[in-house]
């Protein structure tokens, strides 16, 4: 695939994206009930008068009445656009609602964008002023310098709200994190480092001034900008520049950076050449953090200098420099104590946090996520992942404890404990499980085969599988229905068509047709049938996996389960002789996922099989680094008296008897198993309060339909069912599943080969 043609199909998709189904990005959700005469009439006249007066009489209660609290405005005039430049207000407004989306699902915080079409300061900052009452804080983005700076400074001491500009501090605190655990690792203190800084723009200048506030000495720095050393010699400097002056004789970069401990890059692409490098000291620390392309490519770095610390921008090398792990975070903190500003020490409190994180076992979501069996602190981990779930705790609980320790808050936090609660209650972990899921399945890709290629959304997922590296899709099909789909949809790739009834699928066939002959031999399968069968995609497509020419299925979109399933079962046999199950994971909006089964194969259970499927689940689900925690279902809670209960009560005898170590119990009603607050009610049951995310129904029927209204109702992402039991990666999409559905299981498919790889 050229790359002419990769930046066309990104352009169409990323235009698509914003348009479809509705424009933009972002969108406002009431957070009342809304729905009788009453609701309205408390909602706005006549009830509204009465928050209304009472934050006339004591200004502070807007934060009690209104979102203010929870409230970020995301402001820009468009001069200085990620690496478009200035391209206008209007036209910066997507990058300014995708940060917004960042702030919500990284940290809960609502946001405007608002695109301020005025480039002279102070017009722009008298409009800032007077929209302020709205917000609970401000995020500055992509304003260019030097009036980036007088515009944050004179707004920092004009309104008593947060107010940060990213660009400049996102950039310093995570660095700055980096830099002292890089330091650490090299055994170097930063008051005696020299360090050398090229980029004198915004960012820089705030990096800069933050490793002063570490201890960094100002005579030990050295700036360069696109004319070089910033020294005593240069005339015409700004007056952020002016700060940075240093009586030196070195005049360019070659010679700045001979002897220097760090170095730091914000800059330009490939500046820092392998002889700069090497002139460097021992165990010289790189922060090369151009975008897209860093100033020396990780890989050079490393060849050329062994000892080398070195941190990108990028998320394909170790160490990543994302603003992520910042500004998503240190808003919530200050927010949640209605700090009047962002202050140094708040900054700072963000800046330990992260290198403090970094010293610290990670989970075993983050190392799924990157297919590693351990993350140690180290040269390849000094700064935290982005997809550490346990960020928003510490870095907020840092900024906020900053901010009520140096003065500036306006609320007192006094306990700690339950603002952490409340924290971990604000993450989308259903979103963090699917990014972790996707970068795993990323790292290993695998061939999957998808039929009924020649649909719009099964095309359009192996699209996006391929460009997204989850997956390498095989379309199953006949190839004059996928080449003209691919022509009328203007969909093009590079995935190969397997067509069954094509030639050149000559000896596979014969291949085929020898397998299903000789296992279906005793089962009334003639080999007359079995070369009609292998014509057919539903035989021809599992029989890739079973003979090795795809690594995993996904197959169903066009027929129901019974008729998708009848011929794998032909073809594809189950682990061991054990029981075949349809796991269903269901993603809602800031909760953990939750597991049904089996929604889609065992009509009828017994206690013996019930058990079965259970160790089963439990051990495809500990695979997704989430613990098990398993409720058996029935119409009634640890009552025994229906038959549907007494073969749930039985299969949980035999698991507290054989498997004492998994958290299983009931009969359990399914609301009562997923609320913690009715649970409490039976404080004899292994799931104690916290809710089960494991669901075992007493038959198919009750969890299928269960799945199947639940989908229906649109109230959450649906995944599956996934087959689990079966020798081979075979998973049957819905009936008409939607792309992402597809992509989804596809991805489940991938990580299924992976697992069943690493267990060999």
């Amino acid at each position: 695939m050229d790359d002419k043609y990769k930046k066309n199909q990104l352009r169409r998709d990323a235009l698509n994206y914003h348009k479809e189904p509705t424009a933009g990005k972002i969108e406002v959700i009431p957070s009342k009930p809304h729905n009788t005469q009453r609701d309205l009439s408390l909602a706005y006249s006549p009830g509204v008068a009465e928050p209304c007066m009472e934050i006339y009489k004591e200004p502070s209660r807007v934060y009690d009445y209104t979102s203010k609290g929870n409230l970020v405005a995301v402001i820009s005039n468009g001069t200085a656009v990620l690496g478009l430049g200035d391209i206008g207000a209007e036209a910066s407004k997507p990058v300014m609602e995708g940060k917004g989306l960042l702030f919500k699902i990284f940290a809960d915080i609502n946001v405007f964008d608002i695109e301020i079409n005025e480039k002279d300061p102070d017009k722009f900052i008298e409009i800032v002023k007077g929209i302020a009452p709205t917000f609970g804080g401000i995020n500055l983005e992509d304003i260019k310098a030097p009036e980036a700076f007088y515009i944050e400074e004179r707004l920092k001491k004009e309104l008593p709200i947060p107010l940060m500009h990213d660009d400049q501090h996102g950039t310093a605190i995570i660095s700055a994190a980096a830099l002292l655990n890089a330091l650490e690792l090299a055994q170097k203190k930063i008051e005696d480092i020299r360090m050398v800084i090229n980029g004198a723009g915004a960012a820089a200048v705030s990096c800069a001034k933050l490793y002063l506030s570490l201890g960094l000495k100002k005579e030990n720095l050295l700036m360069c900008d696109s004319k070089g050393v910033i020294n005593l010699h240069r005339e015409g400097l700004t007056k952020e520049k002016e700060f940075f002056v240093i009586d030196t004789d070195k005049n360019t970069l070659e010679e700045a950076i001979i002897g220097a401990d760090v170095f730091v890059g914000l800059s330009a692409a490939n500046v820092l050449t392998p002889h700069m490098l090497l002139q460097m000291s021992e165990k010289p620390i790189v922060f090369a953090l151009a975008n897209p392309n860093p100033e020396i490519d990780y890989n050079l770095a490393v060849k050329t200098r062994k000892d080398v610390l070195i941190a990108t921008g990028r998320s394909d090398f170790p160490n990543q420099v994302n603003n992520v792990l910042g500004f998503p975070y240190i808003f919530r903190g200050a927010l949640d104590v209605q700090a009047t500003e962002i202050n140094e020490a708040m900054k700072l409190g963000a800046v330990h946090a992260l290198a403090d994180l970094s010293k610290e076992p990670v989970s075993e979501v983050v190392l799924m996520a990157y297919n590693l069996k351990k993350l140690t602190f180290g040269p390849d981990y000094f700064i935290p992942k982005p997809f550490d779930e346990r960020l928003i705790v510490r870095v907020s609980v840092a900024v906020a404890k900053a901010a009520i320790e140096s003065g500036v808050a306006q609320k007192i936090i006094t306990d700690w404990q339950e603002y952490e609660e409340i924290l971990i209650e604000r993450i989308r972990k259903d979103d963090k499980l699917l990014r972790a899921l996707q970068n795993k399945a990323r790292l290993n890709p695998k061939r999957v085969a998808l039929v009924n290629a020649e649909e719009y959304n099964v095309l359009k997922a192996a699209q996006i599988l391929e460009q997204e590296g989850i997956a390498k899709p095989l379309l199953v099909g006949w190839r004059k229905d996928i080449e003209y789909a691919k022509n009328k949809y203007g969909i093009e790739l590079e995935a190969p068509i397997i067509d069954p009834s094509e030639d050149s699928q000559s000896e596979n066939r014969k291949k085929y047709i020898d397998f299903l002959w000789k296992k279906g031999e005793r089962k009334g399968i003639t080999r007359y049938q079995a070369e009609r069968f292998v014509k057919e995609r539903g035989y021809f497509a599992p029989l890739m996996v079973q003979m090795g020419d795809a690594d995993a299925l996904v197959i169903g979109f066009a027929k129901s389960f019974k008729s998708t399933l009848k011929p794998i079962q032909a073809v594809i046999e189950t682990n061991d002789g054990r029981t075949l199950a349809g796991v269903t994971i269901v993603l809602m909006n800031k909760k953990s996922p939750i597991f049904l089964c089996d929604t889609s194969i065992n009509e009828q259970t017994d206690a013996k099989k019930i058990v079965e499927i259970t160790r089963m689940v439990e051990e495809w689900v500990k695979s997704l680094a989430i613990e098990p925690r398993i409720a058996m279902i029935s119409t009634e809670n640890f009552t025994n008296s229906t038959t549907f209960s007494k073969k749930m009560v039985e299969a949980v005898k035999i698991l507290h008897k054989e498997n004492p170590e998994m958290i299983v119990d009931g009969e359990l009603q399914p609301d009562v198993a997923l609320n913690e607050d009715m649970l409490k009610y039976y404080p004899f049951s292994k799931l104690g309060q916290e809710p089960a995310n494991v669901l075992i129904f007493p038959d198919q029927v009750s969890a299928n339909i269960s799945s199947k209204m639940i989908r229906g109702l649109k109230t959450a992402q649906m995944i599956g069912p996934i087959l689990v039991g079966t020798e081979k990666p075979i998973h049957i999409m819905q009936m008409n599943s939607s792309v992402e559905e597809i992509v989804q299981l596809a991805t489940m498919a991938v990580l299924d080969v992976q697992r069943r790889e690493t267990k060999k």
